[in-house]
């Protein structure tokens, strides 16, 4: 006998089934759409140094292709020109003045803080890293996987991947961190007249030749990277990937890292997704690298933390065309809490400053002029014993600008810039000094551009509750140091080069 209401029930339950898988399936397919993430970062990699920058003697491949097959950002910073806050900035997506103790190099990152590779991976993504990641310093909860967990390469990671699941990898090395093999760009064939010297530089032999072992770790690091490219190919997965290429700040020398001038702040950075992002494109609007963790966020499809304080980049990258293309990206700040504690005992500060950089300015506030920039020549009396001009890394350009001070003129205007002490205000004019070498705070004809860009900036810091501006700078200064700092050459025990460099900072 024909039992209508039993067909009726198993027609209703296959449509049920039937309706299941085709959500299941699309929602894999979704899932798979999802891009990957690649972030490759070197360690004191500063702009412009790379091919295409227009840099004349240093090889990147890796980099220009990025550039070529994606976008080049040609204003990029950091938050602070130091490993450990520039590092969590990124990661977080705050200015590093917004994470308490990690505002500070060789500190303890706090468990308060999420970062973007935590939150991606409980939103489904694999998420990785090898070489150097946050740091040095320590996590509050020990063991802490601020960047995933630490594998001993790229291609290792790789193998791990599950099907079907988006990954998130934090490329990280130490090139070109100091120390060098001296001679080992000269040894490579660079062609050392060629350079483009930092025309805070003196000009001499052993500068150039300096600054050439620098490349040659750059250049090592460019390989790194395209080793990894190549293995995405392989996998078939380097269309689907966001690749981010950048450094964590300036080169180590002299009035680059840890300074707030451009040789210390400004990064090369170029990015590749050929599902959104033109190739060729070379955009001028001012970026930071905290601006990158709400763009994974968003290309992700994963909500964006309301305390994160980046701008997501997505506007710009899927723009089609060049030049400036955001109207509200007209400017940057960034700033410099304790780098190494190198003022004479028993002050255990830094240098505190701010900065806002325009397209025509640099205006720098210097919270406590009282202090050397760069840290006591007097190494004797130094807070940490030994410590040699401590917010300087020690190397063979350091040791040329102080020992040849007196040579002249000019390389006693150079030793001076580069560790004298400073007023409370800079402001250069960089329509006639790109170079950032004359300070025009005190003259009167830019007063009212100082004025401007001193209360905006103020503006900015109060809005990001940045301690310095509400009366709590202080704080900062009172969590631990955990590291050492440049000793005094006298005073350096020499012991070689193991590998990559074991205490990088």
């Amino acid at each position: 006998m024909f039992n209508g209401s039993f067909v009726l029930r198993c027609l209703f339950c296959c449509i049920l089934i039937f309706s299941f898988c085709v959500v299941t399936d699309i929602q894999a397919a979704e899932q798979q759409k999802r891009p990957n993430i690649l972030f490759a970062i070197a360690d004191d990699w500063g702009w412009p140094h790379a091919g295409a920058y227009g840099d004349p003697v240093v090889k990147t491949p890796t980099f220009d292709r990025l550039a070529r097959e994606g976008v080049l950002f040609q204003n990029a910073y950091v938050s602070s020109p130091s490993c450990t806050p520039s590092r969590g900035a990124i990661l977080t997506g705050k200015y590093h003045w917004q994470l308490e103790a990690g505002a500070n190099l060789h500190c303890i990152f706090p468990d308060k803080f999420e970062t973007y590779p935590e939150i991606l991976k409980a939103n489904g993504y694999q998420v990785g890293y090898t070489g150097k990641a946050w740091g040095p310093g320590r996590t509050e909860t020990a063991g802490r996987e601020l960047a995933g967990k630490r594998f001993k390469s790229f291609q290792e990671f790789l193998q791990h991947q599950k099907q079907g699941e988006p990954f998130c990898f934090w490329l990280g090395s130490s090139d070109p961190h100091r120390p060098y093999e001296a001679g080992t760009g000269v040894q490579s064939g660079m062609d050392l007249s060629k350079i483009k010297l930092p025309a805070c530089f003196p000009d001499a032999p052993i500068v150039r030749s300096d600054v050439a072992d620098y490349y040659f770790e750059v250049q090592r690091f460019d390989k790194l990277v395209g080793d990894a490219l190549k293995s995405l190919e392989e996998k078939g997965e380097l269309d689907n990937t966001i690749i981010f290429m950048t450094g964590d700040h300036g080169m180590p020398f002299p009035r680059g890292k840890s300074c707030l001038y451009d040789t210390g702040t400004r990064v090369p950075l170029a990015a590749r997704w050929p599902e959104k992002i033109k190739p060729g494109r070379s955009v001028t609007d001012f970026v930071s690298l905290v601006d990158l963790a709400p763009t994974y966020y968003e290309a992700a499809g994963v909500k964006i933390p309301a305390d994160v304080t980046g701008r997501s980049l997505m506007p710009v990258l899927t723009n089609s065309k060049s030049g400036r293309i955001a109207d509200n990206r007209g400017e940057v700040i960034f700033g410099k809490e304790r780098h190494v504690p190198s003022q004479e005992a028993p002050d255990m500060g830094g240098y505190p400053c701010r900065a806002i950089r325009t397209d025509d300015f640099l205006y720098i506030h210097n919270y406590r002029p009282d202090r050397w920039p760069a840290g006591t020549p007097d190494y004797q009396h130094a807070a940490i014993p030994g410590t040699w001009y401590g917010d300087c890394d020690n190397g063979p350009t350091k040791t040329y600008m102080v020992e040849n001070k007196d040579k002249d003129a000019t390389h006693l205007r150079l030793y001076e810039l580069a560790f004298g002490k400073l007023p409370t205000e800079e402001l250069y004019d960089l329509r006639n000094d790109p170079n950032q070498l004359q300070n025009v705070a005190a003259d009167p004809m830019y007063e009212m551009v100082k004025a401007k860009l001193a209360k905006e900036l103020q503006q900015q810091l109060v809005a990001t509750h940045d301690p310095r501006e509400l009366g709590q700078g202080d704080e900062l200064e009172k969590h631990p140091y955990l590291g050492g700092g440049p000793k005094h050459p006298s005073l350096e025990v020499k012991r070689k080069k193991q590998g990559k460099k074991k205490d990088a900072r």
